[in-house]
């Protein structure tokens, strides 16, 4: 067997003089120390990073909306309109809303992984204090505290999938992330109705953080360590000046636009579909409203099958698929039928979930630098959206009917379509005038 490094049979070689009897024995020459092989850090774990952040998205998720099923019976303990008891949910959406933007600065100073970790930290940490507020200002304060610390996390976890995965993972790992939200979103609210029902809101706000808990852990010991990630100073000039050239790119004002309507459509639909559930001629009950939630399930499977699906129709045929898909399933909705109207929110979920997370994981591909103030104002937008849509879907609804939403629900897509249809216009455009240069 020949040892390691250099081939010594193949060394030239010349002929020594010999050495008189009296002469001391040169001293022999030590062979040439192998060199040292540079060693490749491992391929990062795609799986490993897949399951942390659907982990993470499930605890953002959770929390966010964990109030929403129990507005009532805030409204009841605290002595409360309802409208005041809904200021748990805007004031958390709104605070995250605010702080998204910042964060995605310190995620560009102090890693994207490290800052997701410390926001589910302090989310969860408040999480446990919750149940014990003692008035409705106090819950409202924590909760205001809890949405400006789940920010980090929509600020900070696209950019992470885009640095450490290559371009063709980094749409279907998004889409899983956002399938790990849906799960998230629907588990908070279930579960809470549930459990409020046998033990009281506090008792069910206690078992979110518990659930919240558990995913938070498991994205910890799942999540592998950033690999591409280089910290950049922290420059408040610097990062208005790169979040003013993201707001003068078309193409990512195009993706924010289509975020906002997207969004504004399905947060319409599930702001007031309860109030139509329980109207004439359905009459459900409250837990069986509550129980809707589970369609939230279609909106993870859709949006975890994104990669597959842009890679075969392109960004801009899924896009067109999402529109379709949602705007059959807002026509459908028209029935008075339960299961008809069961099978249109299956369709609006899945469709918007799916739109959602190309729209998502286009944003970071667009950009070559300052991925987190891009994916920060694409959720700016998406939260936007979710305010004004429920917003506006309330006040059309109670002055128009389920009809005056589904006009609402159509218009936003309508716009939506347009955005897209400029945009596939105009790549058209690009490609033949490369052709005639070429």
């Amino acid at each position: 067997m020949k040892p390691d490094g250099p081939n010594f049979d193949d060394m030239p070689t010349t002929a020594a003089p010999k050495a008189s009897a009296t002469a001391d024995p040169a001293p022999a020459t030590p062979p040439t120390p192998p060199a040292p092989t540079a060693t490749r850090p491992a391929p990062i774990s795609r799986a490993r990073v897949n399951l942390a952040l659907f982990a993470l998205g499930v605890a953002t998720f959770a929390l966010l909306f964990s109030t929403q099923a129990l507005l009532p019976d805030l409204a009841t303990a605290f002595a409360v309109a309802p409208g005041q008891a809904s200021w748990t949910i805007s004031a958390t959406t709104i605070a995250l809303a605010a702080a998204v933007l910042p964060l995605s600065a310190l995620s560009e100073r102090f890693g994207r992984r490290q800052l997701m970790t410390a926001s589910v930290t302090v989310a969860v940490a408040l999480a446990l204090v919750i149940p014990f507020a003692p008035d409705l200002t106090t819950l409202i304060v924590l909760r205001t505290l809890q949405g400006a610390a789940i920010a980090g996390i929509p600020a900070s976890a696209v950019a992470y999938l885009s640095e450490e995965l290559d371009a063709r993972s980094t749409v279907g790992s998004v889409g899983l992330f956002i399938a790990g939200n849906s799960v998230g979103g629907m588990l908070g609210r279930i579960l809470t109705g549930w459990v409020a029902e046998g033990w009281g809101w506090r008792a069910a706000l206690a078992a979110v953080a518990v659930l919240a808990l558990a995913a938070a852990v498991a994205y910890r010991l799942l999540v592998p360590r950033a690999r591409n990630f280089r910290p950049a100073p922290l420059r408040p000039r610097a990062l208005l000046g790169t979040v003013r050239t993201h707001l003068s790119e078309p193409l990512l004002l195009r993706l924010f636009a289509i975020g906002l309507l997207l969004m504004s459509a399905f947060s319409a639909v599930y702001t007031v579909i309860g109030f139509r559930l329980v109207a004439e001629p359905f009459g459900l009950s409250a837990g069986l409203i509550g129980s809707v939630f589970v369609i939230y399930l279609v909106g993870t499977c859709s949006s975890s099958v994104t990669g597959p699906l842009v890679e075969r129709l392109g960004r801009r045929g899924a896009l067109y698929l999402a529109i379709t898909t949602v705007t059959g399933g807002l026509l459908l909705s028209l029935a008075d039928h339960l299961a008809t109207v069961l099978l249109s929110l299956v369709l609006i979920t899945g469709g918007f979930f799916f739109g959602h997370a190309v729209a998502s994981g286009s944003v970071s591909r667009a950009v070559t630098h300052g991925r987190a103030q891009a994916s920060a104002l694409y959720q700016v937008a998406y939260y936007l959206g979710n305010s004004a849509g429920g917003t506006l879907g309330a006040v059309i609804f109670h002055r128009a009917g389920w009809q005056g939403v589904v006009a609402f629900g159509l218009a936003a897509l309508l716009t939506t379509a347009g955005i897209t249809l400029y945009a596939t216009g105009r790549a058209r455009v690009v490609r033949r005038r490369a052709a005639a240069l070429a």
